[in-house]
């Protein structure tokens, strides 16, 4: 695997950021844009980009969404997006609490079976500790296998299955010292 970065989104990233959203629309993903905001809504790089970031705050975050930060997965040898993660502040939210936990992420379709899901995980949870979130809630899907091995390899401690809208979510803790 290649060294990668986890960045906030830029216009530096604008031609990138759409031939991302394109690889997810025409893939065949059930958990498509898993962590990446209102990307597939955007049209342009720079309104998601523009709505990201009022996430950022209490005093701007939407009051039905919890403040959160968004990173760029990038590539260092060549500067390609490899996938995208989000990072949310908290999960006192009925959704994130129950099955969206404290982040998700997609790694692009080109790009997977490469280890970049578990490195981007493993830098997300040192901004977890940046935060003082010291135990961090991820989940998936009972047969995304990827997902799983991502979060076990991260320390990931099984906690239970919960059915959601007929299908089976897997619920994770990751302890962060």
């Amino acid at each position: 695997m290649d060294n990668i970065k986890l960045l906030e989104p830029t216009m530096e990233y604008e031609k990138d950021i759409l031939q991302f959203r394109q690889e997810i629309l025409l893939s065949n993903d059930k958990d498509k844009f898993a962590g990446c905001g209102n990307l597939k809504q955007c049209l342009f790089a720079k309104e998601w980009i523009d709505t990201i970031n009022l996430y950022k705050t209490t005093q701007t975050c939407p009051k039905d969404r919890v403040p959160s930060n968004i990173y760029l997965a990038i590539r260092e040898r060549d500067h390609k997006i490899v996938g995208i993660i989000d990072l949310r502040y908290h999960i006192n939210h009925p959704i994130l609490g129950t099955w969206g936990g404290h982040m998700g992420y997609y790694v692009r379709p080109t790009e997977r079976n490469k280890g970049y899901a578990k490195e981007m995980v493993r830098q997300n949870l040192q901004n977890c500790k940046n935060l003082n979130i010291r135990k961090v809630l991820i989940t998936c899907d009972i047969d995304n296998i990827a997902s799983k091995k991502t979060i076990l390899a991260n320390g990931g401690v099984f906690e239970k299955n919960i059915e959601v809208d007929g299908c089976i979510i897997q619920r994770y803790w990751i302890s962060i010292d």
